[in-house]
């Protein structure tokens, strides 16, 4: 542990022992879009300038590409400046997080991370920039810590306190207002071989519309409705989701419709540790996103800022003319295809509460500080031995300026496993403007759907 990120620990010690829902002032909120970025990223590089300084991010396309088309890789000139292997690893120690040395490891020699040149990319509109500027001074956590007041639109505290305002950030993100897309997510086989689900995902971000107000999105984050198109025994399944922003007050409302049994029924177990559905017990469903729902669970520790190598600008893992059988590789994904940089990241450590039952004992994750993106996370078991590692491979869309993943991967490491979510390549492009309308996400209308 280096004697800066020491510091910042041991100063973030002492302020969460503070009640948790206070504000910052009007005068630290004056450094948004100064010294810091407006969603609260440290605007200078680091001393090495190994880290360059924000500058805007990716927030024009580039050159050539037109609305409608996949995105296309804006640095295809980039090359490794090194890669780290399993045995060059300790030379890069100081930049890897627990996760990725065990990796490194278990995986090598085939498992490689190739490090690039650092491109702070990540890019919002102009109105998420004045909303995080706004919460800063307005918004609140609720006493309980499981929910939040006086914010909207995008993350609530870019100038964090603690671990609990960290992964509300996270979790309340702007991610567009709405969006439909399809993907497909797969569980390759020890010999790498794998049978993909694919997926039509619709969101709708009642927290994020323009002109929301909290109190009239009824406690709603956002609306998902998920249609599943293959294998054929699983085709016309649909998954409808309401995530609600305090879950303990008001659960998150889930339902499922079987296509074989042809009825809608509630999912009221779609939460926490429950497995996820089609990830053949490799993930949970509170890892979907990297980290989802109610923050009661567990107690959250923010163990201050790192500089580390993390997944970021992963265009080729995007790529319109790549395959799933390019990606995929036995125990993990393509290296050839994977990025990595060097970037600051927020450390937050979950550790689980007393009573509380969870398959994760404890859990680590690392927030980007240009989005509030979890990039990577470390998930324990009951000995508290390293049982799962998550990468959120991200890239910026140019459809709407949004950082947001591409492709997420969460390593089994007792099964020797892997799972994979957002096989996105061979589809049409992301659609940030596909004009739905919130009552298209009710049980009726999902209901109606199924028959047709």
């Amino acid at each position: 542990m280096g004697i800066r990120f020491l510091a910042i620990a041991i100063l973030v010690g002492l302020v969460t022992s503070a009640p948790a829902f206070a504000k910052v002032s009007a005068e630290q909120a004056a450094r948004l879009g100064k010294d810091l970025t407006p969603v609260g990223a440290e605007r200078a590089g680091n001393a090495s300038g190994s880290i360059p300084a924000w500058d805007g991010g990716l927030s024009e396309p580039p050159s050539g590409w037109q609305p409608g088309q996949v995105e296309v890789n804006p640095f295809p000139k980039d090359q490794p400046l090194f890669v780290i292997t399993q045995d060059n690893q300790a030379l890069y120690k100081a930049h890897l997080t627990d996760g990725q040395s065990a990796m490194l490891e278990a995986y090598g020699p085939d498992f490689v991370m190739p490090v690039y040149q650092t491109r702070r990319t990540a890019a919002f509109p102009p109105a998420v920039y004045e909303k995080s500027v706004e919460n800063a001074t307005q918004a609140e956590l609720l006493e309980n810590g499981n929910g939040v007041r006086n914010t909207i639109m995008t993350s609530p505290f870019p100038i964090p306190k603690n671990g609990l305002e960290v992964i509300w950030n996270h979790i309340l993100r702007y991610r567009g207002q709405e969006v439909a897309f399809r993907s497909a997510s797969a569980t390759p086989q020890v010999d790498g071989s794998f049978n993909p689900v694919v997926n039509d995902y619709e969101y709708f971000f009642a927290y994020s519309k323009t002109g929301a107000r909290l109190a009239d999105i009824d406690n709603k984050i956002f609306y998902l409705k998920t249609n599943t198109v293959a294998p054929s025994n699983l085709a016309g399944t649909i998954t409808l989701v309401h995530e609600t922003l305090d879950q303990i007050r008001s659960p998150r409302l889930a339902w499922r419709y079987d296509a074989g049994s042809r009825r809608l029924r509630r999912s009221p177990n779609l939460a926490y540790e429950t497995d996820l559905p089609n990830a053949s017990s490799l993930r949970t469903v509170d890892q979907k996103d990297m980290y989802n729902g109610a923050p009661n669970q567990y107690d959250w520790t923010l163990l201050g800022k790192r500089e580390l190598y993390v997944p970021y600008n992963a265009y080729k893992l995007h790529d319109a003319g790549v395959t799933p059988a390019d990606i995929l590789r036995p125990g993990h994904l393509n290296p050839a295809l994977t990025r990595y940089e060097l970037h600051r990241v927020w450390v937050v450590e979950a550790t689980l509460r007393t009573g509380i039952s969870h398959v994760y004992h404890r859990r680590v994750f690392y927030l980007d500080e240009d989005s509030w993106q979890i990039l990577a996370s470390e998930a324990y078991d009951s000995e508290g031995h390293l049982w799962r590692v998550s990468e959120a491979h991200n890239i910026t869309y140019y459809g709407e300026p949004v950082f947001w993943t591409t492709l997420e991967a969460t390593y089994d490491l007792k099964a020797r496993r892997y799972y994979v979510d957002g096989l996105d390549n061979g589809y049409p492009a992301y659609d940030f403007n596909p004009g739905f309308r919130r009552n298209e996400f009710t049980a009726a209308a999902a209901r109606r759907a199924a028959r047709r």
